[in-house]
C-alpha cells in the first residue's frame, strides 16, 4: 500500500480519535484496572456499621461540595468476618456498585492477589509520605500500593497508676508487679485470648516482640517453628499456667477485658485506644483517674504492638474511579482525620497529628503520644493472600498452647504445618 497516497475518510479519523479517547478515559483494555481511570460520577462507599453516625456526616460534607458526584454510604454488619465475606461476594460478582470499600489491614494482600483492588499508581496514585509508615506497608502487596490508609490502631498497656506508678518495660518486670495484684486480690495481666482474631493479634505481638515471625516476607513461607517464636508464645502460655494471666482471661475478647479493667479486677490490660475514654468516662468505671497507658513491654524492653485499622480500597470494577480517588483523598485529609480521632476515637493515619500540640493537650486524648509511639514500631499481622487460613492456624494452636492442651513446641509445629498446608492448597 502507498501510505502517502492513503487518505482515510474524515468520519474514520473521527471514529479513531473517539476510540483513543475512550481507551484513555473509560478504558478500552480488557484489564479492568486500566478502565474508567478518568471517569467521574456517583459512587458507593462500603464499610462496617456507622456506630457513631459521624461517617454519615462526612458523606454529607462531600455531597454538598460535589453535587454531581454524590457518595452513597452502604453499611455492613458489625462482624468483621461478615464484612469480609460480603466484600468477597461482590468482588467475585465484579459488582461496579462497590466503588470504595473500607478494608481491614489484613485483607489487603488477599484482595490484591485476587486482582480486585485498583493499584494506586500513575493517574491513581496518592501521596503516602505524610502517612504512618507501617500503615502504608500494610496497604502494600508485592511492592505495590493497593489501598490508602484510612484509620490505624495499636495495642497499649493500660495500668493502674495508683498501684504501679512506673509501668513495667519488660515481661520480667510485669511478672514481678503481679505481687501488687495479689496483694490487692485482683488479676495481674490480660489481653485477648479467646479463640478468635484477637488471639492472632496477641500471639503475633508476643512472637514479634521476641524477634520471631509467622510467615516470611513472601507471605507464603511459614517461619513460626523457631526459638524466637517459642520464646514469644511461651510468654503467654507460661503466664497463664503461672497465674500472671488469670484463668478467666482465656475467654476474653476486647470488651470482656475492658470491663474487667474498669471493674478493678485487673492491674494490667493489653487493649486498643478505644478503651481510654470509656474507662475514663463510663458511669460504672471504678478506675477513673487511676489509670494510664504505656507501650507494651517485651522481653528486653518495649515490645511490638500489632497494627490495627482499615484502609480504603478502590474496586477495579468501579465505573467512576476519578471520583473514587478524590473521595479517598478526602477521607485522608487533615480535617477528616481529626474528626476520626476526636469524634470516632479512631487513630488517624497522618503522622503529624501525633505531634500536634493542641491534640496532645486534650485530656480526652491522653493516650495519643503513647499510641503514636506504639504505631511507630508496630508490626502487621502476617501479610499473606491466604490470611483467613493463616489466622485460623494461629488462633487454634495458640489457644491450645495457652490453655495447656498442647506444648508450645507442638503448637508451633502444628501451626507451621497448617500454614504450609493452606498455602499449598
Amino acid at each position: 500500500m502507498n501510505l502517502k497516497a492513503y487518505r482515510p475518510a474524515a468520519g474514520a479519523v473521527a471514529a479513531a480519535a473517539m476510540l483513543v479517547l475512550t481507551a484513555c478515559g473509560s478504558g478500552g483494555s480488557d484489564d479492568p484496572a486500566a478502565q474508567h481511570l478518568s471517569d467521574r460520577g456517583p459512587i458507593t462507599y462500603v464499610q462496617g456499621k456507622d456506630n457513631t453516625g459521624d461517617v454519615k456526616n462526612m458523606v454529607v460534607k462531600w455531597n454538598a461540595a460535589h453535587p454531581d458526584q454524590k457518595v452513597t454510604l452502604k453499611e455492613q454488619s458489625d462482624n468483621p468476618d461478615q464484612q469480609h465475606d460480603d466484600l468477597v461476594q461482590h468482588f467475585k460478582a465484579q459488582d461496579a456498585g462497590y466503588d470504595v470499600s473500607s478494608v481491614d489491614v489484613v485483607w489487603t494482600a488477599e484482595f490484591a492477589a485476587q486482582g480486585w483492588l485498583q493499584p494506586l499508581e500513575g493517574a491513581m496514585a496518592i501521596d503516602s509520605k505524610p502517612l504512618l509508615k507501617e500503615a502504608v506497608k500494610a496497604a502494600t502487596y508485592q511492592g505495590k500500593l493497593y489501598a490508602a490508609p484510612q484509620t490505624s490502631d495499636g495495642g497499649m498497656l493500660y495500668y493502674r497508676k495508683d498501684l504501679v506508678p512506673n509501668p513495667p518495660k519488660t515481661w520480667d518486670e510485669l511478672a514481678a508487679d503481679c505481687a501488687v495484684a495479689k496483694a490487692h486480690r485482683m488479676g495481674c495481666y490480660a489481653g485477648q485470648y479467646a479463640k478468635y482474631e484477637g488471639l492472632t493479634v496477641n500471639a503475633s505481638e508476643a512472637i514479634n516482640a521476641a524477634g520471631g515471625q509467622i510467615v516470611k516476607a513472601d507471605g507464603k513461607t511459614p517461619d513460626v517453628d523457631t526459638p524466637a517464636a517459642k520464646k514469644g508464645l511461651s510468654f503467654l502460655a507460661d503466664g497463664y499456667q503461672k497465674g500472671v494471666i488469670p484463668q478467666e482471661a482465656i475467654t476474653y475478647q476486647e470488651e470482656q477485658g475492658r470491663q474487667a479493667f474498669e471493674d478493678g479486677k485487673l492491674l494490667f490490660l493489653r487493649n486498643w485506644s478505644y478503651v481510654y475514654n470509656l474507662a475514663a468516662a463510663d458511669a460504672s468505671s471504678t478506675v477513673k483517674g487511676k489509670f494510664a497507658v504505656a507501650p507494651e513491654p517485651g522481653p528486653d524492653g518495649t515490645g511490638a504492638s500489632t497494627l490495627g485499622g482499615h484502609s480504603l480500597g478502590i474496586s477495579v470494577y468501579s465505573a467512576h474511579k476519578a471520583t473514587a480517588l478524590d473521595f479517598v483523598k478526602f477521607l485522608e485529609s487533615d480535617p477528616i482525620q481529626r474528626e476520626y480521632l476526636q469524634v470516632q476515637s479512631n487513630a488517624p493515619v497522618l503522622t503529624a497529628l501525633y505531634r500536634d500540640p493542641a491534640l496532645l493537650a486534650d485530656p480526652k486524648l491522653g493516650y495519643l503520644k503513647t499510641l503514636g509511639d506504639s504505631l511507630a514500631t508496630a508490626k502487621s499481622r502476617p501479610v499473606t493472600p491466604f490470611y483467613p487460613a493463616v489466622t485460623k492456624a494461629i488462633e487454634e494452636n495458640s489457644y491450645a498452647a495457652i490453655k495447656g492442651d498442647k506444648s508450645v513446641d507442638q503448637a508451633l509445629k502444628d501451626m507451621q504445618a497448617a500454614i504450609a498446608s493452606s498455602v499449598n492448597g
